[in-house]
C-alpha cells in the first residue's frame, strides 16, 4: 500500500494511508470549543477557519442544531416530539422528517444486527438497575419478561404519509443511533457557515468534515483517564468514528461490575468486548456498529463489517486482546506513548527511593452543571514538591493564552515548564460516553521530563476557573511512599465533586 508523509505545523511528521487522505490543505487555523451538559455528556467542536469570529459562528451553528434536534429526539425530555409520540398508542401520528428518519434507521439497524441494536433495550437495563439497588442479580423471570417486551415491535412507519404508529409499550431510549444522527446534522450545520473543516465530538463519537484530517486517539478501556496513553491513533478525513464500551457506566452487584450495554436478545450485559471503535462513512453507521459490536461475537462483527464497504473496526476484549480488520490498519498510525516506569529503576533508586510504580494518583472531578449548554471552565492540575517547585503539569485546559491569568494559583508557578506539558488536547479522543462534566486524570509519578520522581511529600492541586468569573482551588499534601491515601472535597460553585486518590494500580 502506497503511503505519503506530510508535516503538521512544520514539526510533527505523520504517515498517512492511501491517496486522498491528506492533511488540512487550507491555511486556516484550528479553533477548539468545549462544552458540558450537551445531550447528557460533553461536546467538543473543532473548526478550521481563517478567523476566530468565523469559527465561533460555526460552533454556534453546531449548538443551535443540537438544540433543535434535542427538542425532537431526546427521550429524556418529556416535552420532546419523540416523548410526546411515545405517549400515543395505536394511531398513525404525523411526525417530523428527523424523527421519521431516526425511527427508520433503528428499523434498519435492528434488522441488520439481528436485534443487537434496539432502543427497547431500556426495559432490560431498568431490570438490571433495579436489581443493583438491592445488590442482587435479576431473576430469570424478570429478564425473560423484559426481553420479551424488547423483542416486540414498538412502531410501524408509513413512508407515504410520513406517519409513525406506536404499537408497543416498552420504554424507548434513543442512544447511539440518535446521537450519531445529531452529530451528522450538527457537522453539516457547521460546514454551511463556510468554514473549511469541522470536527464534532459528542461524548466520544466524532464526525470529521471538509478539508481537514483529524488525529483521533482511541481511549484505553483499562485506563480511560483524560491524560492516559491511548491504545491507538487514527487519522480521519470526511468520515465518522464511534466508540462504545462498558468502562464508564454500568452497575455494581456484590462487588462485580456489569456493563450498561446489554444484549436485547438475551438480556445479558456485554462481557467479552469491553471497547469497540468503528470508522464508517457516516456517524449513524459508526454509532450503530459500535453498539452492535459490543454485544456480537467478534466473528459476527467481522461478517457484518465485511458486508459494508469501508467499515473499519478495533475491538478490545476483556483479556486485552485487540481485534481489527484490514481496513482499520489502513487508517491507523503510531500513537505517541510515554515510557513505562520500570521495576529495575525503582529497585536501583538512591536512598529514599523512587515513586512506587505499583501506585498511581487519580483525580476524579465533576464540573457543576448549570441549566443548558455550558462552556467548560479552564482547568489546571499539577504537582509541586516541598520547595513549591512544579514537577509535573497533569492537565492544562484553556482556550487562549490571555486567559491563563484566570488560573491564579497555577499562573504564579513555573508557567513555561507547565506549558511544555501541553495545553488543551490538540486533537480528538474517541471513547465510551462519559457523564456530563465528569473527568478523570492520573499521575504516574513522572515529572515533566518523563523522569521518575523520588518518593516523599508533594502537594497536588486542581484549579477550576471561568473567564472573569469564579475561581476554585482544591489541594492536598500527599506522602507518596506506597501507602494508599484518599481525600474527597466538598462541592463548590464550579466543581460538584472532587476526589484525589493515591492507590494501587487496578485497585481503585
Amino acid at each position: 500500500m502506497k503511503r505519503r508523509t506530510i508535516i503538521f505545523g512544520g514539526a510533527l511528521a505523520l504517515t498517512l494511508p492511501r491517496g486522498g487522505r491528506s492533511a488540512l490543505t487550507a491555511p486556516d487555523t484550528i479553533h477548539t470549543f468545549n462544552y458540558d451538559n450537551v445531550l447528557g455528556t460533553s461536546l467538543q467542536v473543532r473548526v478550521a477557519a481563517p478567523s476566530a469570529g468565523q469559527a465561533r459562528t460555526a460552533a454556534n451553528a453546531v449548538l443551535a442544531e443540537i438544540s433543535r434536534q434535542a427538542k425532537i429526539l431526546s427521550t429524556w425530555d418529556p416535552r420532546s416530539e419523540v416523548s410526546r409520540w411515545q405517549r400515543t398508542n395505536g394511531e398513525p401520528v404525523p411526525v417530523s422528517p428527523d424523527l421519521f428518519r431516526v425511527l427508520a434507521l433503528y428499523d434498519d439497524w435492528r434488522a441488520r444486527t439481528n436485534g443487537a441494536v434496539n432502543p427497547s433495550a431500556q426495559s432490560i437495563i431498568e431490570v438490571w438497575q433495579a436489581a443493583a439497588r438491592e445488590n442482587r442479580l435479576p431473576s430469570r423471570e424478570e429478564l425473560s419478561s423484559a426481553v420479551a417486551g424488547a423483542r416486540a415491535p414498538q412502531w410501524t412507519l408509513n413512508r407515504l404519509t410520513r406517519t409513525a404508529t406506536r404499537t408497543g409499550d416498552a420504554p424507548l431510549v434513543f442512544a447511539s443511533v440518535a446521537k450519531s444522527y445529531i452529530i451528522d446534522r450538527a457537522a453539516d450545520a457547521a460546514m454551511r457557515t463556510g468554514v473549511s473543516g469541522a470536527v464534532v465530538n459528542i461524548g466520544g463519537d466524532i464526525a470529521v468534515r471538509g478539508e481537514h484530517t483529524e488525529p483521533v486517539d482511541i481511549a484505553d478501556p483499562h485506563s480511560p483517564e483524560e491524560n492516559a496513553d491511548p491504545i491507538a491513533r487514527v487519522l480521519i478525513r470526511n468520515r465518522a468514528i464511534a466508540t462504545s464500551g462498558d468502562y464508564r457506566r454500568g452497575v455494581t452487584i456484590d462487588g462485580c461490575h456489569y456493563s450498561h450495554i446489554v444484549d436485547p436478545r438475551t438480556g445479558a450485559p456485554a462481557q467479552d468486548v469491553v471497547s469497540s471503535s468503528v470508522i464508517a462513512s457516516n456517524p449513524a453507521d459508526a454509532g450503530a456498529l459500535a453498539t452492535a459490536f459490543s454485544v456480537l461475537k467478534p466473528s459476527e462483527s467481522a461478517k457484518l463489517a465485511a458486508s459494508m464497504p469501508g467499515v473499519a473496526y478495533l475491538l478490545v476484549k476483556k483479556d486485552g486482546e485487540r481485534v481489527t480488520n484490514g481496513e482499520w490498519r489502513s487508517w491507523e498510525v503510531a500513537a505517541v506513548t510515554k515510557p513505562a516506569v520500570s521495576r529495575a529503576a525503582f529497585a536501583a533508586a538512591a536512598p529514599g527511593g523512587l515513586w512506587d510504580p505499583s501506585m498511581v494518583l487519580t483525580i476524579d472531578f465533576e464540573i457543576a452543571q448549570p441549566r443548558g449548554f455550558a462552556k467548560r471552565p479552564f482547568v489546571a492540575a499539577w504537582v509541586e514538591d516541598a520547595d513549591r517547585f512544579q514537577v509535573r503539569t497533569i492537565a492544562l485546559w484553556y482556550q487562549k493564552d490571555r486567559y491563563l491569568t484566570e488560573m491564579k494559583s497555577w499562573y504564579r508557578s513555573d508557567r513555561m515548564r507547565a506549558m511544555a506539558e501541553g495545553k488543551d488536547i490538540v486533537h480528538s479522543v474517541s471513547s465510551a460516553t462519559r457523564g456530563p462534566g465528569k473527568y478523570s486524570l492520573k499521575w504516574d509519578g513522572k515529572d515533566n521530563a518523563g523522569k521518575i520522581v523520588k518518593a516523599g511529600k508533594y502537594t497536588v492541586y486542581l484549579e477550576v476557573a471561568r473567564e472573569h468569573g469564579t475561581h476554585q482551588l482544591m489541594k492536598k499534601e500527599f506522602d507518596f511512599n506506597g501507602t494508599p491515601d484518599k481525600e474527597t472535597f466538598p462541592g463548590n460553585i464550579e466543581v460538584a465533586s472532587t476526589t484525589f486518590d493515591y492507590h494501587k494500580l487496578g485497585g481503585k
